[in-house]
């Protein structure tokens, strides 16, 4: 089974007598199979209305389990944003029901902001509607080169974020794909 990454490394060997060829392919994938997953969720994100700064509020809040809540600075610490730039996204999360903002309980100055269960289900349908596209992707694996190739890119993940190493020591430098996208 060919691709057109197949393509691409053959053409771009022939000229770059000094390019990795499996180095080139997996870099390559990667990026194809990064847009794709990037392009699925915005149409999805469409699909069901939410901008991706909206639905992040909600990720945030549903991921802290009940009573999925949290003040506005928690919230915009979670996201990296300013208080005006999560007090912007939270207006029409509001005006659509997905979230209430109310006074906390304990004391009438602070204001929590909560997933509504309006918030809730819109959560739950955008996250189902993006397991699907991911698994539909993903069928075309076994259940064992699924494992593997998560073994794997954990193993890349974990060399990048483990800090100071030989895979961050190495400089980066822009391959044919990397370049064609800059």
């Amino acid at each position: 089974m060919r691709d057109s990454v197949d393509q691409h490394v053959a053409l771009w060997s022939k000229e770059l007598h000094w390019m990795d060829p499996v180095k080139e392919a997996i870099f390559a994938r990667l990026a194809i199979l990064a847009r794709h997953a990037a392009q699925a969720r915005r149409d999805t994100l469409d699909s069901d209305g939410l901008q991706h700064g909206q639905f992040k509020i909600l990720l945030m809040l549903r991921r802290l389990g009940p009573p999925y809540a949290a003040s506005p600075s928690q919230l915009a610490d979670m996201l990296g944003l300013t208080r005006g730039a999560l007090s912007v996204r939270l207006g029409p999360l509001e005006e659509a029901g997905l979230i209430s903002r109310t006074n906390a309980p304990a004391d009438r100055r602070r204001v929590r902001v909560e997933l509504t269960p309006a918030g809730y289900d819109a959560f739950e349908q955008h996250a189902s509607s993006e397991e699907q596209g991911e698994g539909a992707l993903l069928s075309v694996l076994t259940p064992e080169e699924k494992q593997t190739l998560a073994d794997l890119l954990r193993k890349l993940v974990s060399a990048v974020e483990s800090g100071p190493d030989e895979a961050r020591a190495v400089p980066v430098t822009l391959s044919p794909t990397t370049r064609a996208q800059a």
